[in-house]
C-alpha cells in the first residue's frame, strides 16, 4: 500500500491533479477502501486491449466488484461511506460487467497519474539527463504559446464584443437620423407656418448632428475591423506554427517511435500529453473560427466601403484559413493508438485501436461514427496519398472489420478497439525477381467521417497502419520479421507538407534503403536482442556478428561498412542453408524461451567462433568449458570443453552436438551441465556449481508417486565411452565403458550425448537432426510443424517380430 500511503502526503496542485482523475466512474472512496487489493493486483502487466488477457481481466473486475460489495456491508463503515460504496458498486455492475477491459484501462489511468504526481512531488529538483531536460523545455514552450493563445483569444472576444456594441449602437442611431430624415421629408411637404419651420430647422440640426456622429462610429467601426481582421491574421499565423509543432513534430515523433518499438525501442508513450495540446488547441481555433463568423455576420448585416478594401472577403479569406486548420487537425488527430500486428498470419485473430484526439472537445461522439477498416497493398497506399481519397477497393478480406467510436468519460478519449479481426483472404500482386510473399508489404486502412458543429462540418478522415506482412504458415515468420525490422529500423525520412491546408498522413509507403552503415544494423540488433532477452550485446558480439554478416572474418573495423538487404536476409551463410537473419533470429528465440537467465547472468559466451573457443580453451586447465550458440544448427548450443587423453597425453578440445529448444524443453542446460560430472570449470576459472548451481533443478532419491500414481523418471545426459578419454571422469557412473570417436564422420565433428543412461539403451540424441523452431518469438499464434519421422514398415519382418514376441 506503498501509493496509497505517498498518495496522502500530497498537497496543492499535485493533489488536486490527482483528484481530477477521479470521479463517478471510479470514486476516490473506492480506491481508499480498497487500497491494498488494488495495489496487491499486477496493472502493470495487464494490457486491456490484449485479447490474451480479457479472460483474466474478466475475473478481475467480477473480484473487484464483490471485493468492494464486501466492504460496503461491513459494520465499520459509517452510513454515507456505505451509501457511497453501494452506488459505485452498482455503477460498476451496469457499466463494467459487459466491459471489464474499460474498468481495467479506467484504474491503470488512476494508478498512473497518482504516480506522476508522487514523482513529481518527490523530485521536484531532481537531476535528469541533458535529453529529458530539452523534451520538458519543449514541452514548457509549447504549454507558454498555448497560454497566450488563449489569452489572445480572450482579448479578440472582447473586441468582437465591443464592435458588436459598437455595431448596434450605430444601428440605432442610425435608426434615429432616419427617423429624423422621415420627419424633415414630412414637414417640408406641409405649409411653411412657423411652428414647422422651427421644427423642421431643429430636426436639421439633430440629424447633423447623428449624422456626423455615424461618420464617426462608421470610422471606428471600419477600424475596429480592420485591426480585428489583423489581430485575427496574426492569431492564425500563431496558431499554425503552434499546430506545425504538435502535428508535424511531435505527433510525427510519437508515430515514429511508435515504429521503433516494434524493434524493441523503449517506447516512451506520451500520446495523453499531445492529446491534452491538441484539444486546447481545437478549442482556440474554434473559438476563434466563431469569432471570425461572427464578425463576418456582422459586416453582412452593415457593410461599409473602406479604402483599405473589401473587409468582408478577407473575413471570409480568414474563416477558409481557419476552417483549414480545424481540417488538418481533425484529420492528423485520428490515430492508431494499438497497432495491428506487423506481422500478420491469415485466419488469426488480431487487435487494433484507433483514438480521435480532439474527438471529445468537439462533441464527435454526440453523433457515434463509424470507423472501417481494411488491407490495402503498398502500390494502393501510395495511390491514396498522392489523390488523398479513401479507398474502395481492398486486397483481403477482415472479418469484424467495423466499429463505433465511444466517449470515455474516465480517460477523456474518443476510441474504438477491435477486438475480433480476422484476415481470411489476401491477394498478393505479381512478384519480380527474387522478392517472395514475405518481402511484400500491406497496410491496414482505417476510415470513418465525423460531422462536427450540429453537421455544419464533414471530416472524411482516414489513417495507416504500419507496414504488415502476411504469412499463411509459421516457417514464413522469419523472414516476414526481417522485412518488418528492417523497414522500421530504416524507413525513409516523411514528406511534410508546406501548405497548411494539407493533412499529413506518413511517410511515402514504404520506400526503405537497400543498404545501410553497419553501426545503424549493429543499433537495431542490439535493441531487438536486449527487447527479447532482457540483455542487449556487447561490443565483443556486435562484432562476431558483423564477421557473419559480412561473411569476413579478417576485418577487424566495420564501421564504415555497408550491409546490404540481400546480405542480411537474402543470401545464405557460407556453406549453410539460411541466411544471416535467420540464423541470429534462431539464436534469439532460443536465448529469450531457454537460456534467458542464464544470459543475463553472463554465464553463455554465445556469439563466438568455434576456431576462437578452441584457442582460449586450450589455454586453460583440463574441465574448463563454455557455451556458444552453433554456427551449423539454427538454434543451437553446444557445450565446448577441453580434455586431456591420458594415452597421448596431449589437450583436446570437444564439442557436444548442439542442444536446442525441444532438448531444452526436455531438461534445461543447467541441468545437463550438471549431468556431465567432466565439466569443471566454466571459463575462464568460475566453479561449475558456483555458476550453473541455483538454477540446478532440485532432485531427491525417493521422491513419492505423483498425483497420478506414477513415480515420474529423470532424465540424465550421457556421453557414452568419455570415462577412457577424461581420466575416469564420467557423466553417469552405471554407463559402459565402450570409447566413441569424438570426431566421427557421422556426428559432425561434435560428439553426441545421450539422456537414457543404463546397460544397452540407445543413446537420444540432444541435437535435433533438423531445426525445430516454431518460429513463435513475438508471441504470434503460429501452427507448430510436425517433425516427426515417418516409419517405413515394409521394412519389418512381422514374422520375426510376432517371434521374438513370444520368446519374451
Amino acid at each position: 500500500m506503498a501509493q496509497w500511503a505517498k498518495l496522502q502526503q500530497l498537497q496543492g496542485e499535485a493533489l488536486k491533479q490527482v483528484q481530477n482523475v477521479y470521479g463517478d466512474h471510479f470514486p476516490l472512496e473506492v480506491r481508499f477502501v480498497l487500497a491494498q487489493w488494488i495495489e496487491d493486483k499486477p496493472w502493470s502487466e495487464l494490457d486491456p486491449d490484449n485479447p490474451n488477457h480479457e479472460n483474466y481481466a474478466a475475473r478481475l473486475a467480477v473480484s473487484l466488484i464483490q471485493e468492494l460489495e464486501k466492504k460496503a456491508s461491513s459494520e465499520d463503515l459509517n452510513f454515507i461511506m456505505k451509501l457511497k460504496l453501494d452506488e459505485a458498486a452498482v455503477y460498476f455492475r451496469d457499466h463494467y460487467s459487459s466491459n471489464p477491459q474499460q474498468l481495467i484501462k479506467v484504474i491503470k489511468n488512476c494508478l498512473q497519474a497518482e504516480h506522476n504526481a508522487i514523482q513529481l512531488a518527490e523530485n521536484p529538483c531532481v537531476h535528469v539527463p541533458n535529453q529529458i531536460l530539452g523534451i520538458s523545455h519543449i514541452h514548457q514552450e509549447i504549454s507558454q504559446h498555448l497560454d497566450k493563445l488563449k489569452k489572445k483569444t480572450q482579448e479578440t472576444e472582447e473586441e468582437v464584443r465591443r464592435m458588436q456594441q459598437e455595431q448596434e449602437s450605430f444601428v440605432i442611431q442610425y435608426q434615429e437620423s432616419a427617423k429624423r430624415q422621415a420627419q424633415i421629408q414630412q414637414l417640408t411637404n406641409q405649409p411653411n407656418t412657423h411652428n414647422n419651420v422651427e421644427m423642421l430647422s431643429k430636426l436639421q440640426r439633430e440629424k447633423e448632428l447623428l449624422d456626423d456622429a455615424l461618420r464617426q462610429r462608421a470610422t471606428s467601426l471600419v477600424q475596429q475591423r480592420q485591426a480585428l481582421a489583423d489581430r485575427q491574421q496574426d492569431t492564425l499565423m500563431q496558431v499554425h506554427a503552434l499546430q506545425t509543432r504538435v502535428l508535424d513534430d511531435e505527433l510525427i515523433k510519437w508515430k515514429r517511435n511508435q515504429q521503433l518499438s516494434g524493434n524493441g525501442v523503449i517506447f516512451e508513450n506520451n500520446l495523453d500529453q499531445i492529446q491534452e495540446w491538441c484539444e486546447l488547441l481545437v478549442e482556440i481555433i474554434w473559438q476563434n473560427r466563431q469569432q471570425i463568423k461572427r464578425v463576418e455576420m456582422l459586416c453582412s448585416q452593415l457593410p461599409i466601403n473602406s479604402p483599405m478594401g473589401n473587409i468582408l472577403e478577407r473575413f471570409r479569406s480568414l474563416n477558409s484559413d481557419i476552417t483549414g486548420l480545424l481540417s488538418s487537425l481533425v484529420t492528423s488527430t485520428f490515430v492508431i493508438e494499438k497497432l495491428p500486428p506487423q506481422v500478420m498470419k491469415t485466419n488469426t485473430r488480431f487487435t487494433a485501436t484507433v483514438r480521435l484526439l480532439v474527438g471529445g472537445k468537439l462533441n464527435v461522439h454526440m453523433t457515434p461514427p463509424q470507423v472501417r477498416v481494411t488491407i490495402i497493398s503498398e502500390a494502393q497506399a501510395n495511390s491514396l496519398l498522392k489523390n488523398k481519397v479513401g479507398m474502395t477497393e481492398a486486397s483481403g478480406e477482415i472479418l469484424n472489420n467495423t466499429g463505433t467510436m465511444e466517449y470515455h468519460q474516465a480517460t477523456r478519449q474518443l476510441s474504438v478497439s477491435f477486438r475480433n479481426m480476422q484476415l481470411r483472404k489476401i491477394k498478393r500482386a505479381e512478384k519480380k525477381g527474387t522478392e517472395s510473399v514475405m518481402d511484400e508489404k500491406f497496410s491496414l486502412l482505417f476510415q470513418s467521417e465525423f460531422k462536427v458543429g450540429g453537421e455544419e462540418l464533414v471530416f472524411r478522415v482516414w489513417t495507416l497502419s504500419l507496414p504488415v506482412v502476411v504469412i499463411v504458415h509459421g516457417n514464413q515468420e522469419p523472414h516476414a520479421w526481417a522485412t518488418v525490422t528492417w523497414d522500421n529500423a530504416f524507413a525513409e525520412p516523411v514528406y511534410i507538407p508546406p501548405r497548411m491546408s494539407d493533412s499529413y498522413q506518413g511517410r511515402v509507403p514504404f520506400a526503405v534503403p537497400d543498404k545501410v552503415p553497419w553501426p545503424q544494423m549493429a543499433e537495431v540488433l542490439n535493441m531487438k536482442f536486449h527487447a527479447a532477452c532482457g540483455q542487449g550485446l556487447s561490443a565483443e558480439n556486435l562484432q562476431y556478428l558483423a564477421t557473419k554478416g559480412f561473411r569476413n572474418s579478417q576485418i577487424q573495423d566495420f564501421s564504415n561498412m555497408m550491409i546490404t538487404w540481400s546480405q542480411f536476409c537474402k543470401e545464405p551463410l557460407p556453406d549453410r542453408n539460411f541466411t544471416f537473419w535467420e540464423w541470429f533470429y534462431a539464436i534469439m528465440k532460443v536465448t529469450r524461451e531457454h537460456l534467458r537467465v542464464l544470459w543475463n547472468d553472463g554465464v553463455v559466451i554465445g556469439f563466438i567462433g568455434r576456431r576462437n573457443a578452441e584457442e582460449m580453451l586450450l589455454k586453460r586447465p583440463s574441465g574448463t568449458f563454455l557455451l556458444r550458440f552453433s554456427d551449423s544448427e539454427l538454434g543451437g548450443v553446444t557445450i565446448a570443453w577441453v580434455a586431456e587423453d591420458p594415452q597421448q597425453e596431449t589437450h583436446e578440445v570437444f564439442m557436444l552436438q548442439p542442444f536446442t529448444s525441444r532438448d531444452f524443453s526436455i531438461r534445461t542446460l543447467a541441468d545437463r551441465i550438471n549431468d556431465l560430472k567432466h565439466l569443471l570449470y566454466l571459463y575462464p576459472d568460475r566453479a561449475k556449481d558456483q555458476a550453473f548451481g541455483k538454477y540446478y533443478t532440485p532432485f531427491t532419491e525417493n521422491q513419492p508417486p505423483s498425483s497420478n500414481g506414477y513415480v515420474k523418471p529423470v532424465l540424465v545426459t550421457h556421453i557414452p565411452g568419455l570415462t577412457g578419454m577424461v581420466s575416469g571422469l564420467d557423466s553417469f557412473p552405471g554407463t559402459p565403458q565402450s570409447y566413441f570417436p569424438p570426431h566421427s564422420p557421422d556426428t559432425g565433428g561434435y560428439i553426441d550425448p545421450s539422456s537414457m543412461p543404463g546397460s544397452g539403451d540407445q543413446p537420444m540424441h540432444a541435437g535435433a537432426a533438423v531445426s525445430d523452431m516454431d518460429y513463435d518469438l513475438l508471441g504470434m499464434d503460429l501452427m507448430s510443424g510436425d517433425m516427426d519421422v515417418p516409419v517405413d514398415f515394409s521394412t519389418i519382418n512381422v514374422s520375426d517380430l510376432v517371434a521374438y514376441t513370444k520368446s519374451e
